[in-house]
């Protein structure tokens, strides 16, 4: 196995004057389950393409262990891809789909026959070795892709929104599976995909890109409860984190009738950035209906109900300006469409960013 490491790696395409990927710094620990993840056009699948040889790199490095593969071709580069579209021969069979890169690498025919049968073995595909693909489900023949990467053995398997043709209740069982494999094979995994549900599910670690640049890279949990940016904060998250630009007054800012204090360092950092007012984020799930007349009176306009939780979606006057709001309520007892609730929240449960530059202000 090894580490995979991204030191200062650009991508020019020709015609174009911006990068689409921007000096991308980067280290990935040997075993480590890494997803790149973004909106359409952020530069992931270019990344996972100059790491796998199939881009090149106009600047910086990239390694893989302690080799500089920068400039190797695909072939030397010890990596397995699985592909969006599966890109099996659909004239082989599953199992010489999956052992045919070991037989033009002129593997014997009896350790080919050995690796198939335990890749098979992890992905419940024996009694579909004898098929071809066009008799498969779109879930075995993205097991299949997996088992070809697999019985390679290489150092890093990269992961090209292997499941984006799945259909949803397919795409949640395989995002398990896979995420378990991994674990059990220990192999470093860089895995892209622009649903960033999937991204906090599977990896050890995110890596959020925008416009080529590496806006964050942190564990789930971590960047959940602390996004580095407005970017971050309002793309991670499902529905996504409230944000909303509101003036700072007396020390904090007022949401309605409701005041929320901020901390003193991050009115100094707005202050010094010329600023008086702040973007303040709220998660869906930090709102809470009230009866107390210090809250924030929102107008619902559609409830979503899911069973245990809704989804309220409604518009609220906050700083003068009429502003969307989304929060999590009771699903057993969810409000009507039309009527309008009061919303509090607790301080410690809010985000404070720079309105100019849109970084974190609070710890």
């Amino acid at each position: 196995m090894a580490e995979v490491t991204y030191d200062k790696a650009t991508r020019i395409y020709p015609g174009s004057d911006r990068p689409a990927v921007d000096t991308l710094d980067l280290r990935i620990d040997d075993g480590e389950f890494l997803v790149l993840v973004g909106p359409s056009g952020c530069g992931k699948s270019t990344s996972l393409r100059m790491l796998a040889g199939l881009e090149d790199v106009d600047s910086g490095s990239i390694r893989i262990g302690d080799r500089d593969v920068t400039h190797l071709p695909p072939k030397e580069r010890d990596i397995a891809m699985v592909f969006q579209n599966y890109a099996l021969y659909p004239h082989m069979t599953v199992a010489e789909n999956m052992g045919f890169a070991l037989k033009i690498a002129g593997v014997p025919k009896d350790e080919i026959r050995k690796r198939v049968l335990n890749a098979a073995k992890m992905l419940h595909l024996e009694e579909y070795l004898d098929r071809k693909p066009k008799a498969l489900s779109g879930g075995q023949r993205q097991r299949v892709a997996m088992g070809r990467a697999i019985v390679r053995e290489p150092k890093v398997f990269l992961m090209d929104e292997p499941l984006s043709n799945l259909d949803a209740k397919l795409r949640v069982q395989t995002r398990t599976q896979i995420a378990s494999l991994q674990r059990r094979l220990g192999i470093t995994t860089v895995y892209v995909t622009h649903d960033q549900v999937e991204a906090m599910t599977m990896g050890d670690r995110v890596a959020v890109l925008k416009d080529g640049v590496l806006q964050q890279v942190d564990a789930p949990r971590a960047m959940y409860d602390r996004p580095a940016n407005v970017f971050v904060a309002g793309f991670i998250g499902s529905p996504p984190m409230n944000l909303m630009d509101v003036p700072l007054e007396d020390g904090g800012v007022r949401l309605g009738d409701l005041r929320i204090p901020i901390e003193r360092a991050a009115i100094a950092r707005a202050a010094e950035e010329g600023g008086n007012e702040v973007t303040l984020g709220v998660r869906p799930e930090a709102f809470a209906v009230t009866t107390e007349e210090k809250a924030l009176p929102v107008t619902v306009n559609v409830v979503e109900e899911l069973g245990a939780d809704a989804y309220l979606y409604g518009t609220a006057q906050i700083g003068g300006r009429a502003q969307d709001i989304v929060a999590r309520v009771d699903g057993r007892r969810p409000p009507m469409k039309g009527e309008t609730v009061r919303l509090t929240v607790h301080p410690e449960e809010t985000h404070v960013f720079s309105v100019k530059s849109g970084l974190r202000l609070t710890s």
